[in-house]
């Protein structure tokens, strides 16, 4: 029967929006672990996880994607928070709060540039939990 491990990380994002990337954690928290897939996900209905390059200004094109699809301006319905909060509330339905990703003898099975990125659009939110699942093979 397959066990899974299952844990959960808190994660400052500060009050920007941000693209944060945890390849390195997801990296770590497989290592040595064999064959499976790990899951991550995150908790919240404002933050989503995406897996893209990072450090070549994807990241930088992905919030200015984000906000050009998802302006943050009064035209949303949902207003509590900062101006815009309410496209915090839809951005899951584009990046969503989950991935998932082989994992083959304890290392992440990832593309050559492909990164695992934490994506807060959420300005009034600071802190964001990450549940990390490793489900073995």
């Amino acid at each position: 029967m397959a066990r899974m491990d299952s844990e959960t990380r808190t994660y400052r994002t500060g009050g920007e929006e941000v693209v944060l990337d945890l390849t390195e954690e997801a990296a770590d928290f497989v290592a040595d672990r064999g064959d499976g897939l790990l899951h991550v996900f995150v908790p919240h209905a404002t933050a989503g996880l995406a897996i893209i390059e990072t450090g070549a200004g994807s990241d930088d094109d992905l919030l200015a994607a984000l906000g050009d699809l998802l302006p943050a301006d009064d035209r949303w319905r949902h207003r509590h928070g900062s101006p815009g909060h309410g496209r915090s509330h839809v951005m899951p339905a584009i990046v969503p709060p989950h991935c998932t990703v082989p994992v083959l003898a304890g290392r992440l099975a990832l593309g050559t540039w492909q990164s695992i990125c934490l994506v807060d659009l959420n300005v009034d939110n600071a802190s964001r939990e990450v549940r990390w699942s490793f489900l073995a093979g």
